[in-house]
């Protein structure tokens, strides 16, 4: 059944647990059953992260981490 694959920045240990429940939630509410759900984030430093040739870390160094 469905993986779902979250690319994100560092977040919040406590907050997984909501973005797991709610991206879980979406699936059953088309009827698949939540143990076929599998949610993996991949967290990556901002470092490793750039859009328009400029890197997170310089991009959004004003955000609140």
């Amino acid at each position: 059944m469905p993986t779902i694959t979250i690319e994100s920045w560092p977040m919040e240990k406590e907050k997984k647990p909501l973005v797991i429940k709610k991206i879980t939630e979406v699936f059953t509410e088309m009827g698949v059953p939540a143990q076929a759900v599998t949610i993996i984030i991949h967290e990556n430093q901002l470092d490793n992260w750039g859009t328009g040739g400029e890197q997170h870390s310089v991009k959004f160094k004003d955000l609140k981490k």
